[in-house]
């Protein structure tokens, strides 16, 4: 097939394809005008201010699925590109900021969710089609739903509902991603005194829950595989180094911090046995079993070297400790993209004969079988993301032939970026998937991580070089 996309230059497709980016990624925020019915579950969904949706184009897996939910993982990474928003626009960064406080409250009022109370009352499951009761959560799972185990829900309802399906849960990534979000915003600074509050105390909770179970099994990124997840420990270590140090300067009180931070090294030590040096990749996951996943090979990985640390040229609080291990600054995690690159140029028709200008488009791990199993928009910006991050270091680090180390790793970002320009439709809206064989988008429309995915690999391709 031919590729799809504009044909000017880079950098002005760039331009106009940023701004239609955070245009469209704002509509995934507060979708206050949408109602959302689910005739099945005998639901009518109407979102609160502050909740974030993975996408805002319902669907029923018809054939598109249904991702009118609030994802903690997804709202993290979305409300955290809207602070590389911020001084982007006419509106002096006040709608950025109004979207961050909306999100703040909406989030804190999640922790009064109780799934025992729709036990007591359950006139609800009246109201589900026949065909549909065979979804739904059990009376023991909902009871299970309260306290600070609501942390773990992996997503709600945008009316900030419980949500009453069967779903991959626990998963521990999302309080660990708001965490480091928070933190960030916190780093721009400006609030008023009750944000500021507001901010502390769900900072506060999302520390606490990740402290509590950092290192314990749960389900994947992709919500599929139950064990010990690469993507769920980096972040969470992120998150418990950064947190150390906001709790040292907010509380004066060390305990918590060297409690933080204590985890943190116990989580690093344990993402250095991920390294399969046969191999040559870091592992995504180890399952409880001791038996080697299929999905060991997975974009997860660097999608956590990208979210554990700070976006490039963002500012704000500091990404990685230092060390380059698992950073986007770590050799091994370039020699994991190459062996997914490798891999994904071979599997996907669409990377067969591509032009020289091209990078292969990725998708998340071998054997994916998730609607056409093909390239991920985020999967294939992930790669051209790292390639920008890194290239700062390769020419701060290497005295001589730097500037090559470093025009090597743009040119590489770019290879990747010029993949994603070829597959993005003349409109500039961004699915989920674009397929592995005719390139054209498919499953979830106007994906808000997308989106978000494309502003995080845009500021890191303006940061500043060496």
């Amino acid at each position: 097939m031919q590729p799809l996309g504009p044909t000017q230059p880079l950098d002005q497709w760039i331009e106009h394809q940023y701004h239609h980016a955070a245009a469209q990624m704002l509509l995934s925020i507060s979708p206050v005008g949408i109602v959302r019915t689910r005739a099945g579950f005998g639901q009518q969904v109407r979102p609160l201010r502050g909740a974030i949706v993975a996408s805002p184009v319902p669907g029923s897996y018809d054939p598109d699925p249904d991702y009118f939910f609030h994802w903690y993982r997804d709202s993290a990474v979305v409300i955290d590109a809207v602070r590389l928003l911020l001084g982007q626009s006419d509106t002096a960064d006040s709608v950025e900021r109004a979207h961050f406080a909306d999100f703040v409250h909406f989030s804190l009022a999640l922790a009064d969710l109780d799934g025992r109370r729709l036990v007591a009352s359950p006139g609800w499951r009246e109201r589900v089609a026949p065909d549909f009761v065979r979804y739904l959560r059990t009376d023991a799972e909902l009871a299970a739903a309260h306290g600070e185990a609501v942390a773990g829900e992996t997503r709600v309802n945008p009316d900030g509902t419980l949500d009453i399906s069967q779903w991959a849960r626990p998963q521990h990534d999302g309080p660990a991603l708001r965490a480091l979000a928070l933190l960030r915003w916190s780093a721009v600074g400006g609030f008023e005194q009750p944000l500021q509050a507001a901010v502390a105390k769900l900072l506060r909770a999302d520390l606490a829950y990740t402290l509590e179970h950092a290192g314990e099994p749960c389900f994947d990124i992709w919500e599929e595989e139950s064990g010990l997840h690469y993507y769920t420990l980096r972040v969470a270590a992120a998150a418990l180094e950064q947190g150390a140090a906001w709790l040292e300067r907010t509380d004066g009180e060390p305990s918590a911090a060297r409690q933080c931070r204590e985890q943190a090294r116990r989580l690093r030590t344990m993402l250095d046995g991920y390294w399969l040096a046969q191999e040559g990749y870091y592992r995504s996951r180890q399952l409880p079993s001791g038996e080697r996943s299929a999905k060991e090979l997975d974009i997860a990985v660097i999608l956590a070297a990208l979210h554990a640390g700070d976006p490039a040229g963002a500012g704000g609080a500091s990404g990685d400790s230092g060390d380059a291990a698992h950073s986007a600054n770590d050799p091994r995690m370039h020699a994991t993209l190459a062996r997914l690159a490798a891999f994904f140029d071979a599997a996907y028709p669409i990377n067969h004969e591509r032009s020289p200008t091209r990078a292969p488009a990725l998708g998340r791990y071998p054997g994916d079988r998730y609607y056409s199993g093909g390239a991920y928009y985020f999967s294939t910006l992930a790669a051209a993301e790292l390639c920008y991050r890194a290239a700062p270091a390769a020419g701060a680090h290497a005295p001589d032939g730097a500037g090559d180390a470093a025009a090597a790793l743009r040119r590489r970002g770019d290879a990747f970026l010029e993949t994603v320009r070829a597959f993005t439709p003349q409109s500039g809206d961004l699915s989920e998937q674009f397929d592995q064989r005719t390139g054209q988008p498919t499953s979830a429309r106007q994906l808000a991580w997308s989106y978000a995915a494309f502003i995080s690999c845009i500021s890191a391709r303006r940061a500043p070089r060496c």
